[in-house]
């Protein structure tokens, strides 16, 4: 969403009674730390495997996150995608599928990716 700050983005989460989680780009440099950086906004359990299975999994699970829309909110995704453009559309693809596969139900996910 050009334009838009994490901020605006989790104010609009909330004013539609959704659970924003942000990322912060920064930290996101390689696929590890971006790995690392979704798991922790998330909440993860610590039997996250730290790959892009597990990430699917954990995504279209959130068993351990209150029902209701999560919106996961990632500034600055830019930084991996500069350092490890391979990378990056692997996570990005991950993430849109769990996106689709948690478009309804209990738990919800809503990917919104911001300038940093």
């Amino acid at each position: 969403m050009s334009g838009e700050t994490a901020q605006a983005a989790a104010d609009a989460a909330f004013a539609r009674g959704a659970y924003p989680h942000r990322v912060d780009g920064t930290r996101t440099l390689d696929k590890l730390s971006a790995l690392d950086a979704i798991g922790e906004a998330l909440s993860f359990p610590s039997y996250f495997g730290r790959n892009l299975d597990a990430l699917y999994d954990m995504l279209t699970d959130l068993s351990w996150l209150p029902t209701g829309e999560h919106v996961l909110i990632w500034a600055g995704s830019d930084g991996l995608k500069a350092a490890e453009p391979k990378a990056y559309l692997a996570v990005r693809s991950v993430l849109s599928d769990a996106q689709r596969a948690m478009g309804s139900g209990d738990r919800r996910l809503t990917l919104v990716l911001v300038d940093a």
